[in-house]
């Protein structure tokens, strides 16, 4: 089943939305092995870059689209959704330039994503109350 944008924008919270596009990766897995370059030409190509722009102004600069966790002092990552080969580079197909098939998303969050550490993730702050700090005085 290929993950879409519009089907994850619909999950309310961040967690689902990362719950969603967890890949459950392991550290060192070879994604391109010796034909890395082929990404990295692709990533620092003008045509990605005008893409990655477009899409982190459709999601507001916000981490997975999400409203409430705005980028902020980091850089800002566009994460395909379902995972692109070299195949899909070098025969120019669709997926690799799909607004359909990328997030924005900071980097500790694309971490999580790919190794599935939630402990990367992001959270909200806490919800502050008159006296919360001298439970004696409530």
């Amino acid at each position: 089943m290929a993950k879409t944008y519009s089907e994850l924008i619909k999950l309310p919270t961040f967690k689902e939305r990362y719950e969603y596009l967890r890949t459950g990766q392991i550290i060192g897995d070879s994604t391109f092995g010796s034909h890395r370059y082929l990404n990295q030409s692709f990533y620092r190509s003008p045509e990605w870059k005008a893409f990655r722009s477009r899409i982190i102004v459709r999601d507001n600069g916000c981490d997975l689209a999400h409203p409430d966790f705005e980028i902020h002092g980091q850089q800002a990552y566009v994460h395909h959704l379902n995972p692109i080969t070299i195949e899909d580079i070098l025969e120019h197909r669709k997926c690799v330039l799909d607004p359909e098939n990328v997030i924005t998303t900071t980097f500790l969050t694309h971490q999580a994503i790919h190794y599935g550490s939630d402990s990367l993730l992001p959270s909200l702050p806490v919800e502050r109350a008159p006296n919360d700090t001298c439970p004696w005085r409530a």
